[in-house]
Order: C-alpha cells, then sequence, then structure tokens
C-alpha cells in the first residue's frame, strides 16, 4: 500500500507509467517479445504482459464482485495472499500459450477496463479505508488499482530494462 491517490492523480500517475511501459515496448520486435528471459522465472516480455493482464483481469473481478453484493475470494479462489508465487505461475501457465497479438490486444484491452472501472466508480471509494468490503480493512480500491496498474508497469518496466542491457551487452560480447 502506497499513497491512497484520488481518481485524478491516480490516472495521472497510471499514464505516466503505461507511457514509459508502451515505450519500452515499441521497438521490440515480436522475436525479442517472445524470447524467454526477461525474468529471472525466465519468462519474455510477453509473459510480463500476460502476467500484467492477469492481475488487471482479477481486480475487474473482484470489484464487480463487490457491486454484486459478493465477497470474492482473495486473491484466487482456494488461495490467499502468502500463495502468490502459486498464483503467478497460474497467470503465467494461461498465458505463455498465448499468441503474441493475443495477449497485446488483451494488454490493450484491460488497460482500458481498469481505466473505464476508475472513470465509473464513486470518487469516495478509491480513498475511504473500508468503503468496499472485498478492500479489506487497510487498501483502498486506490491501493488495488494502483497495485495493478502503475505499481505494476513499474515492476514491468524495471525487468524489460534489466533484459534489454543485458541484450546489448550480449551483443556486444559476440562482437569483440
Amino acid at each position: 500500500m502506497g499513497k491512497r491517490l484520488p481518481k485524478a492523480e491516480l490516472l495521472e500517475e497510471i499514464g505516466v507509467e503505461r507511457s514509459r511501459l508502451d515505450a519500452l515496448l515499441e521497438p521490440l520486435t515480436p522475436r525479442q517479445m517472445t524470447q524467454a528471459g526477461a525474468t529471472l522465472a525466465g519468462w519474455s516480455v510477453k509473459d510480463i504482459l500476460g502476467h500484467l493482464i492477469g492481475w488487471q483481469q482479477m481486480n475487474l473481478d473482484w470489484y464487480a464482485a463487490g457491486l454484486r453484493g459478493e465477497t470474492p475470494e482473495m486473491p484466487a479462489p482456494g488461495l490467499t495472499w502468502r500463495d502468490i508465487r502459486k498464483l503467478n505461475e497460474r497467470i503465467y501457465r494461461k498465458h505463455c500459450r498465448r499468441s503474441l497479438k493475443a495477449v497485446l490486444t488483451d494488454y490493450r484491452a484491460f488497460h482500458q477496463k481498469m481505466l473505464d472501472l476508475i472513470e465509473e466508480a464513486p470518487d469516495r471509494d478509491f480513498t475511504a479505508v473500508g468503503r468496499l468490503a472485498w478492500t479489506g480493512p487497510t487498501w483502498t480500491l486506490s491501493d488495488y488499482v494502483r497495485a495493478n496498474t502503475a505499481s505494476h508497469y513499474r515492476w514491468a518496466c524495471k525487468h524489460i530494462r534489466k533484459w534489454l542491457r543485458a541484450q546489448t551487452k550480449i551483443r556486444i560480447h559476440r562482437r569483440r
């Protein structure tokens, strides 16, 4: 949890971080985007995007369940917050065999769905603790949305930049 942001500030931060991530992705070729090794777990850039999609989809599902008066199983059915590695592995397996085109389409679509959620939800839901039952006693909607957008975009950028630097070093080393 970080600084709880009202909608306007949250949208601004998300826009900045998404632009940084898109700028990193723009020059990458399809081969680069599907090459393993962008994370220590061996994920490709495409797999990183699949990870973002998975978490955004869960965030949207939690919110929708809350609107229906339901309490979603958090973070996922049968898992607790201590099971994040297992959950991330499930997300990876769900997206790793999908085509790059399909993942890129969802990368754009789920980002837009998150922006739509922000636009549609009342301002008070973003910064008031306890406003939404599913967010628990210490987190707000702003905390969840921020974690699954801006913060996750920063995380993705960090891994992609590190991987790109390593690729540059490998090319330089091979030329010698």
